[in-house]
């Protein structure tokens, strides 16, 4: 038996073959229709693990005849792709399938650009981050980039089908798969189609034969092959943010079983900084001042989950983040700074009234400093009319109330008498 493993076996020689992707493949989309017209350009295949990115591009040089050569950006030198040029020029062209196409270095991308340029070599790069995030200007803008996406488990299926069918023809040997072992191979790799094919193949290698000389693989042998479901969570990647904004817009939103289900993920990961960090920042951001005791909870129920740890740490976790979902939400707050901010750029720093001026100083008197300042505890209701704002800037009014929680309508009694008031 062949040392190589199953997945690398099955991988398609041609577009054809491969299932899922059709926002690439399908009729008449961009990659079918290059290899349609054998015009083939650069590109950045960039997805989750295990979703076909390379047998993508296998299947692209299979299709349209072209010599191709497999390369790594971290494991092959420039001397490597000295020999691939060399290559192609006997060819005419040569498809490099690039893996981890991000990781090229100044020195290698130096290399290729000029080739890439003239279309002796087309380079077909593989990655699982994002290119917008982690590859250099120069090399990305001579790519197009295309999103590979996580198949679903009707594509892992019939891939997981395709592979019995596979090994029963190389081993001439009955395979007996059953449906609810197919389901959870398909759904418990989580999306990533090597995983299942690799589950597959450990269950056939690890199972007996009956008399009928038939291999059974039951749903106790496909758990166990598999071992547990497939969680995707590239904790400094794309992935990562993504769940995390997420889990952000699900509170935004007053979604609880949304963002509880992100919570779950990112406790999954592990990551409890970051669930902290974003928690404590949703509070003030989103809930804001139509809540103000959120901030507080929300701080109170990271501590207490710093000190618990997991798995106990979910418990204020979960709390927390159901309360920030169901409270009114308000950014008048900080949106109110970030107009007096941009304000600050068009106007500079105008002059502060002299009244409002340091005056802890011997001579500050003489200079007019604090002179007329009217100080508010003296005053028996704690305030009194002065101006405060630069005479610039006087009439000027960035808070803007919102009306949707009885604390910030409080707050907007408060401020509309106080503008009413004001006599400038």
């Amino acid at each position: 038996m062949t040392s190589q493993p199953l997945a690398y076996r099955l991988r398609p020689t041609s577009i054809e073959t491969i299932l899922g992707q059709t926002h690439l493949i399908g009729q008449g989309k961009m990659i079918e229709r290059m290899v349609r017209a054998r015009k083939l350009s650069s590109m950045i295949l960039f997805g989750p693990p295990g979703t076909g990115k390379t047998s993508i591009a296998r299947a692209i040089a299979g299709s349209t005849d072209t010599p191709y050569k497999m390369l790594n950006a971290v494991t092959n030198n420039k001397k490597d792709m000295e020999i691939a040029v060399e290559e192609a020029k006997i060819s005419n062209q040569l498809i490099v399938i690039m893996d981890e196409v991000h990781r090229l270095d100044k020195t290698k991308q130096d290399f290729l650009l000029p080739h890439l340029e003239k279309g002796l070599l087309i380079m077909i790069g593989a990655t699982t981050a994002n290119p917008y995030h982690s590859m250099n200007p120069a090399l990305r803008s001579r790519c197009h980039l295309y999103e590979v996406y996580r198949p679903e488990p009707a594509d892992i299926e019939a891939i997981v089908k395709r592979a019995v069918d596979y090994l029963e023809n190389e081993n001439n040997q009955k395979i007996d798969l059953t449906a609810e072992a197919l389901e959870h191979l398909a759904v418990s790799s989580g999306g990533d189609m090597r995983t299942a094919v690799n589950a597959l193949e450990l269950a056939v290698l690890s199972s007996d034969t009956d008399d009928s000389n038939t291999l059974n693989i039951d749903l106790e042998t496909a758990s166990e092959c598999i071992q547990k479901k497939q969680f995707n969570h590239d904790k400094d990647g794309d992935m990562h943010y993504d769940v995390l904004s997420a889990f952000q817009k699900s509170i935004r939103g007053s979604d609880p079983d949304a963002a509880l289900h992100y919570l779950s993920r990112l406790i999954e990961a592990g990551d409890l900084i970051s669930i902290g960090r974003r928690l404590i920042v949703t509070a003030y951001e989103d809930i804001g001042l139509a809540n103000p005791q959120a901030g507080s909870h929300a701080l109170h129920a990271v501590e207490a989950a710093e000190r618990l740890g997991f798995p106990e740490a979910r418990i204020p976790l979960a709390n927390a983040v159901i309360e920030l979902c169901l409270s009114p939400k308000s950014n008048s707050a900080y949106q109110a700074l970030d107009r007096a901010s941009a304000e600050l750029k068009h106007t500079g720093t105008p002059e502060i009234p002299l009244h409002l001026k340091d005056a802890h100083y011997k001579g500050a008197s003489d200079l007019g400093r604090g002179n007329e300042y009217l100080y508010p505890h003296h005053f028996e209701s704690g305030w009194v009319q002065q101006q405060y704002m630069p005479d610039k800037l006087k009439r000027k009014q960035y808070y803007e109330p919102k009306s949707n929680s009885k604390f910030e309508k409080a707050f907007k009694e408060v401020y509309d008498k106080i503008k009413a008031s004001k006599n400038i």
